[in-house]
């Protein structure tokens, strides 16, 4: 990041997600590749990006939640500073969009992120309820989606944290 922010020219907004949110939160010591996406598109950005990739053997690609699902209103608001460098500022990707995001996917490991993320209080099962019903009527734009499994999966997500508290 450090580096990033010190040779791009261009004023950008990064927003890490997966992994990278999860290892820079400190709920996982480590992850195998690093998402981002940088707004706006950003040409500078990518061309540093190879480089970083080979002297840091990192695995790093450009996606977000709302490749994978409707854009949740209101996620840049929600989204959390992690720290700037130069002209580049750096954020959590909003951690309701990652959480729909990972259940959605429904991996073993994104599932214990999304338990780790409403355990720490940084996800509420009611507003992630909330906003998944704002999103629910687009879920058509993403055919990969089976809007009924996604709401079942969502549904059981609420109804196992609603007996934990």
């Amino acid at each position: 990041m450090e580096e990033l922010g010190r040779k791009c020219p261009e004023i950008v907004d990064v927003y890490l997600t997966g992994g990278a949110t999860a290892v820079l939160m400190g709920w996982r010591s480590a992850t195998i590749d690093t998402d981002f996406r940088p707004v706006p598109d950003s040409d500078a950005i990518l061309r540093l990006i190879p480089d970083l990739k080979e002297r840091l053997s990192i695995n790093v690609e450009m996606a977000c939640p709302s490749d994978f699902i409707p854009e949740l209103p209101g996620w840049r608001e929600r989204s959390i500073l992690i720290e700037q460098y130069g002209r580049v500022a750096f954020y959590h990707y909003d951690l309701y969009s990652q959480a729909l995001s990972k259940i959605e996917r429904g991996h073993q490991q994104d599932m214990k992120d999304v338990d780790e993320m409403i355990r720490r209080g940084l996800v509420k099962p009611d507003r992630l309820s909330g906003l998944f019903k704002q999103i629910e009527k687009n879920l058509y734009k993403y055919p990969a989606i089976d809007p009924a499994t996604f709401r079942r999966a969502v549904a059981s997500v609420i109804r196992a944290h609603s007996r934990r508290t």
